[in-house]
């Protein structure tokens, strides 16, 4: 590998264009061991892969993922397709030697998942790794959030409140598309977004969800197969999923995710109360953390808006002065900082797929949870060869 990581991705829709932006960008800003190579894009249509090979700046193109995973010239394979997908891509991938991004959420079913996880594994005493892509946790406002957590400035924890609200599907002519259909997705919102904000409470509390009650709906269940078609398809996933449930902590955690919010476009909002104070964060308002401290004369007390643009905020030491905004793409170019930094060095990236797997179970708890009418679920602990 020498100085050089050289990268593959399949995938080059929305998220692989996300990622692809990353990639061209991470070693212009940050100061690493390795230097990424954009060597090669895949995807199923030939004619769309070459022009996104172009268009993304990679060397060259494919249209099967396992002549990446077959080649010698390429260390990293990101995954970037349909949940259906991610199982095979990263378990070949992490077998013949390549380090894996995988996208969010692990994988389409907990089986699934603990085949990736044991794969992961298998394939790390020869310092192969792993990493799933919560891009989120990037954010400056977020990891800021988790560290002022982990110091103690909330004190106990009380109350976990998050939502992740968009309205992209609330007209009922918009078509199945492959969001929409449980074989390719795994679930709707709940495995969508409620994996985000699954994922977010857990990396800022630093505890895990233990049980939950859970209830989805699907508002329209049938839709054009294209734009304007007559011919309809069968919803197969959740349009809204609301769930209440429990951290190790003692703390109550209530989540809500939807794409029928009308209104709401990318609303991303978590809420951590303690007795010592809260921490709120809007990604909206991303460059931005509230916090309120208890500990304040009480004719003081209020939230205070803490601008995270500081060098000595998290990742903004290598971006702009003070008061110079980041934006969305920027927290893909901080995943790859993080992943190509341990790479390197030979550390474990976070998060791992055995930590992405605690969210997976989560989001198993809340399916069993709907399909028991709601009661109360324990979330089952991953076995412990999977940690």
């Amino acid at each position: 590998m020498g100085d050089s990581l050289r990268v593959a991705m399949v995938g080059y829709a929305f998220m692989g264009t996300a990622h692809s932006q990353a990639w061209r960008t991470v070693n212009r800003v940050f100061d690493l061991p390795l230097r990424a190579e954009m060597t090669a894009v895949c995807g199923t249509d030939r004619a769309g892969v070459e022009a996104a090979a172009r268009r993304l700046g990679w060397a060259g193109h494919c249209t099967d993922w396992r002549e990446l995973v077959a080649r010698d010239d390429i260390d990293v394979i990101d995954i970037c397709t349909p949940g259906d997908s991610h199982a095979e891509i990263a378990v070949a991938a992490l077998d013949a030697g390549k380090h894996v991004l995988c996208e969010k959420p692990l994988a389409n079913t907990l089986a699934e998942a603990e085949a990736m996880v044991e794969a992961a594994a298998r394939n790390h005493p020869r310092g192969v790794r792993a990493m799933c892509g919560f891009n989120y946790r990037r954010v400056p406002a977020v990891a800021l959030m988790r560290e002022l957590a982990a110091a103690g400035r909330l004190g106990t924890i009380r109350h976990v409140r998050a939502a992740y609200l968009q309205d992209w599907i609330t007209d009922p002519g918009y078509p199945l598309v492959w969001r929409l259909r449980r074989d390719r997705a795994g679930s709707g919102a709940l495995g969508d977004l409620g994996a985000h904000i699954v994922d977010l409470a857990q990396y800022v509390t630093g505890q895990r969800i233990t049980g939950v009650s859970a209830v989805t709906e699907t508002f329209v269940k049938e839709r054009p197969l294209t734009w304007g078609s007559t011919r309809r398809g069968r919803v197969t996933v959740d349009d809204a999923a609301l769930v209440i449930g429990r951290l190790d902590g003692g703390a109550l955690v209530s989540f809500e995710a939807s794409r029928f919010a009308t209104g709401r476009k990318n609303a991303l909002r978590i809420e951590i109360n303690g007795d010592l104070g809260s921490l709120a964060f809007d990604l909206e308002r991303l460059n931005e953390l509230g916090h309120h401290d208890a500990a304040r004369p009480a004719g003081e007390q209020g939230f205070t808006t803490i601008l995270v643009t500081e060098p000595h905020h998290p990742y903004l030491s290598a971006w702009w002065p003070p008061g110079h905004a980041l934006g969305y793409e920027h927290t893909f170019t901080h995943q790859l900082r993080d992943l190509i930094d341990a790479i390197g060095t030979g550390a474990d990236p976070a998060p791992s797929f055995a930590e992405a797997l605690t969210v997976q179970l989560v989001l198993d708890a809340a399916e069993r949870s709907v399909a028991n009418g709601a009661g109360w679920t324990q979330v089952h602990p991953p076995l412990p060869s999977l940690l």
